[in-house]
């Protein structure tokens, strides 16, 4: 009751960052497949996109997914995060939903998350922080902050071969669309 009355509030534009997290098992994985189709039932009945988190999940909660989105129209959502690499994007792409990128793809050792954000349509692709997790290498280590989204933007557009500033509008353009959002103020 009390996320139905805050997720009904003028400003909320979705209903996040909900999913599974088999990583460490803090909670039984019957207990969050329960409280994930609870939370997706609650985005469904508000009509708000859905912030997904997944880790080491991803077959449990694009099962979920998927029939969520069966059930009914105007479904959508963002895996957040994304760290599933390229083979898990096929599954993703056949689902209303858009792919975030953060961080982890300016990381040396992270070319299948780079392939993955190589291949991602333009037009579904987010760029991500997580502050205050997954800061970029400039500042891995650290505390991550939104100014540091640029160094993800860089990443991406250098693996696509296009420039920054393109990007960057893309993406602005694809959260836009997603969250149903006002188009930006020119200026």
């Amino acid at each position: 009751a009390e996320l139905r009355a805050l997720a009904q509030r003028p400003k909320v534009v979705a209903v996040g960052e909900i999913g599974l997290d088999y990583y460490r098992d803090l909670s039984p994985r019957a207990a969050q497949r329960a409280a994930f189709a609870s939370q997706l039932a609650l985005a469904a009945e508000l009509d708000l996109p859905v912030i997904v988190h997944v880790r080491d999940a991803y077959a449990d909660a694009l099962a979920m997914i998927g029939e969520w989105c069966a059930a009914g129209p105007h479904r959508r959502g963002v895996i957040h995060a994304y760290s599933g690499g390229p083979e898990r994007l096929d599954q993703i792409m056949a689902l209303p939903f858009c792919v975030g990128i953060g961080g982890p793809v300016t990381f040396p050792k992270s070319e299948d998350l780079r392939q993955a954000a190589a291949r991602v349509p333009l037009e579904r692709l987010l760029v991500e922080t997580d502050c205050p997790y997954l800061t970029p290498q400039p500042y891995r280590g650290r505390r991550n902050e939104p100014a540091y989204v640029r160094y993800v933007v860089e990443e991406i557009a250098r693996v696509r071969g296009m420039a920054v500033d393109t990007l960057a509008r893309a993406t602005a353009e694809a959260a836009r669309r997603l969250f149903e959002l006002p188009p930006a103020e020119a200026g």
